[in-house]
């Protein structure tokens, strides 16, 4: 047995389940190496205390299933079958009270498992899925350093596209062939190209603005890569700047960079997301930055933790998360700077290596 299986066992003793139904395919990938979409049909990791858990998938997945979680009981089922009911038969004791994840079950699939397994009670588990996910283990940093890797190679490559007239949508095109070329299973995010004012929204839409001397040129991108997501923010500049535009790129430089050094075991996000922004307010553009630090980054892009002001949880060595701070002047432009970093025992390693000092393209 894993040792996350070890520490889901005590803590269903701990909490008084009987069954562990895990259904949310992230989560399915972490307990037990087998990496899917399963799309509309089911797809679950069932776990009773003594008894092996077994997986339940759809019969096209049985093959990779097999290959991935290496002598693993696999159930599967045919879009023809009940998946509720083969779940029910196998089943070495009754459900009882059942863990599972309530922020991906949905309510037809609990009411169908009501209905198979005479289901009465039930937990949310995925908290403890959660904080158990929050400390990546060596393995799992390599994963994620393989990620960045690829993606700071995408952004390389597709800046060499960069050139008067090109569009959004060309360059989130390049981005995305690119993202295949090289090797990565895919974008972790929809992949965002922005221009001039539109760098001022932070989640702008790319579109067919095309690429004019003067601009802001924001890219946010990221991959998945062996099931772990990476995920950087650059800024740059396509001809001369406004002052202000360069003002507003050096003070997001130098929040990024104060957040970074400060980072430490110990210290609670919430200190850390405020490191970046009396940067930002002492420099009179406070109200422009109007979102968190950054956001914890794994098997999910965005995950466990969220750094924003209220967060008084504390760093803890293992913990990968982004560091984003930006700015965002309507009729200005915007500026974000991202880097991904994980924290270690003495302090921070950024994994993101690619230049952030104002480039000129």
């Amino acid at each position: 047995m894993t040792e996350q299986w070890s520490a889901l066992e005590r803590l269903m003793k701990q909490h008084g389940l009987q069954t562990l139904l895990i259904t949310d395919p992230k989560h399915v990938y972490y307990l037990t190496g087998f990496l899917s979409n399963p799309h509309e049909r089911f797809l679950g990791v069932v776990f009773q205390p003594g008894d092996a858990p077994f997986l339940v998938v759809p019969a096209l997945d049985e093959e990779a299933a097999r290959a991935a979680t290496h002598g693993m009981e696999i159930v599967t089922h045919l879009d023809t079958d009940n998946p509720y009911q083969l779940l029910s038969k196998h089943l070495k004791t009754p459900a009882g009270k059942l863990g599972l994840e309530k922020e991906y079950m949905t309510v037809s699939r609990l009411e169908h498992l009501q209905e198979a397994l005479a289901l009465t009670e039930y937990a949310d588990v995925g908290p403890w899925l959660r904080e158990m996910r929050v400390c990546k283990s060596p393995a799992e940093v390599e994963r994620i350093r393989r990620a960045v890797r690829l993606i700071e190679a995408v952004l390389e490559q597709a800046l060499k596209q960069v050139k008067e007239g090109v569009s959004e949508s060309e360059l989130v095109a390049e981005v995305e062939y690119q993202i295949r070329k090289l090797g990565a299973d895919g974008p972790s995010f929809d992949s965002m190209v922005l221009f001039g004012e539109k760098t001022a929204l932070p989640h702008g839409v790319p579109g067919e603005r095309q690429l004019r001397p003067g601009d802001l040129v924001m890219f946010d991108i990221g991959v998945y890569a062996a099931g772990y997501a990476s995920d950087i923010t650059r800024t740059f500049a396509f001809g001369a700047l406004k002052p202000e535009q360069v003002r507003i790129y050096e003070t997001v430089l130098a929040a990024n960079r104060a957040a970074i050094a400060a980072v430490k075991p110990g210290m609670t996000f919430a200190s850390l997301d405020k490191t970046a922004r009396d940067v930002i307010e002492d420099a009179g553009y406070g109200p422009y930055f109007n979102h968190r630090l950054g956001h914890g980054l794994g098997i999910d892009v965005h995950e466990f933790p969220s750094i924003h002001g209220l967060n008084e949880h504390t760093l803890r060595e293992g913990n990968v998360f982004t560091v984003e701070p930006g700015i965002y002047v309507p009729g200005v432009g915007g500026v974000r700077i991202e880097d991904d970093c994980l924290v270690t025992a003495s302090g921070v390693e950024v994994l993101t290596a690619f230049p952030k000092e104002l480039q000129y393209l």
